[in-house]
């Protein structure tokens, strides 16, 4: 049964213009342009939301869940992302932000940077152990995730297969809105409130687990405009709802996570182009020596989400200011937390980049793939549509275009085509 797949990640056709912007900084190579119009390839997409970032027309958008959601339980939870923290100018103190959230209409608030803490903990527990492959990859960014499922399946092993902070957070969130309510766990609504468009994604179209605990995600842009007036309501006697630290925090933006390690070797990396650059020095093997390896692929980590309001790096700024006096880490792995952490499934390669299903089919299509790709310029401009001359060559083996789509190739045939009218008119004079 063919894979079903959701986008959080969508094109609107009557904005596009057909601008090769998208082509050209997707890492999968997942976007052509026919027609005039863009057009995302289903299968190869994995929601990074380059595409959104850099469209000059608007005419990639994220999907999301509107704020009406707080309509929809008897009981609503927000689970705030860390980076939602580092929005917001002179927060000095979190409990101001979470009180707002009360105020703006949610009955309860679990911070997702709780159950960052929780997931540090334990990977420091199974690194000291040596249960983990190492160079351990972090699994909380669900772009690079996809990415390796799609274009790098010889690392999938490396990956931390613990749920992401926002999976065990929401279970949490659940099980402690039960007993404190007595409702059904069905009529408590667990929101989160998110910087990009991937983790809008990995609720709907979960990898690791069955079905993801969160009901519902709305982005960080929609709500800091209903929450800035509460919080300043709420400024002079909030409530002390906080109950993290700074590890937790941290992990808003690129290094938190690997710094909450507690050891020194190892690398993280942010923006997509540098994740690429790391995963493929990686597969050379030339980063065996190192621990433990954060990627986001969002520049200057979740803090630059294509769904917040702030510049990433003025984020981080704020965020080094606010966790200053924190605790260094409020939370820790116990036996009780053991069997939630853990993936539900193993999470396998999608081979949307073969070209066939059988290895003889491929290698002659790979082999008809390379002659064609050798006729043409290798320049990459992208006005056939396609990213890469490499692209189109894949493409026109695939019988989804021609040849005739390089200007190069054309121009020459156009230019031959002169000159044989010109040679058949010195003829007939």
């Amino acid at each position: 049964m063919p894979e079903q797949f959701f986008h959080s990640v969508t094109l609107d056709a009557n904005r596009c213009q057909g601008c090769t912007h998208c082509i050209q900084r997707c890492p999968t190579e997942a976007i052509r342009v026919r027609d005039g119009k863009a057009y995302i390839i289903s299968n190869r997409c994995i929601d990074c939301g380059e595409c959104i970032r850099v469209c000059p027309h608007h005419a990639k958008k994220p999907e999301f869940d509107s704020l009406d959601v707080l309509n929809s339980k008897k009981y609503k939870v927000a689970l705030p992302a860390p980076s939602l923290y580092g929005q917001f100018n002179h927060l000095d103190d979190v409990d101001i932000l979470l009180s707002g959230l009360l105020k703006m209409g949610f009955d309860d608030v679990f911070e997702v940077s709780r159950a960052a803490e929780i997931i540090s903990d334990a990977t420091r527990r199974l690194m000291d152990q040596g249960k983990l492959k190492k160079p351990v990859i972090s699994s909380a960014c669900p772009t690079v995730v996809r990415l390796i499922r799609v274009r790098f399946p010889e690392l999938l092993g490396n990956l931390l297969q613990l749920k992401a902070p926002i999976e065990l957070a929401a279970k949490m969130a659940r099980e402690e809105a039960v007993k404190k309510t007595g409702l059904a766990p069905e009529d408590i609504g667990i929101i989160f409130i998110s910087p990009c468009p991937a983790k809008v994604t990995a609720v709907k179209m979960p990898l690791g687990v069955y079905k993801s605990s969160v009901d519902a995600v709305v982005a960080i842009k929609d709500v800091y405009t209903r929450l800035l007036p509460y919080m300043k309501e709420v400024a002079g006697s909030p409530e002390p709802l906080s109950a993290s630290g700074r590890m937790g925090i941290s992990w808003a933006s690129s290094g938190g996570e690997a710094s909450a390690m507690l050891n020194e070797n190892y690398l993280a990396a942010d923006g997509i182009e540098n994740v690429i650059e790391v995963l493929e020095a990686l597969e050379d093997e030339k980063f065996s020596d190192l621990d433990f390896i954060e990627l986001n692929s969002c520049p200057g980590g979740c803090v630059g989400g294509v769904l917040t309001v702030e510049n990433p790096y003025v984020a981080r700024t704020r965020l080094k200011r606010l966790r200053k006096y924190l605790p260094v880490s409020c939370n820790r792995m116990d036996d009780k937390l053991s069997d939630k952490i853990n993936w539900e499934r193993s999470i396998e390669y999608a081979p949307v980049m073969e070209l066939a299903d059988n290895v003889s089919d491929a290698m002659h299509m790979l082999k008809e793939l390379e002659r064609i790709a050798a006729t043409f310029p290798g320049i990459d401009c992208g006005s056939c549509g396609a990213p890469t001359c490499r692209a189109l060559a894949e493409d026109i083996v695939r019988g989804k275009a021609t040849d005739s789509l390089c200007i190069y190739r054309l121009r020459e045939r156009m230019q031959s085509l002169t000159n044989e009218l010109s040679q058949l008119e010195e003829k007939t004079h």
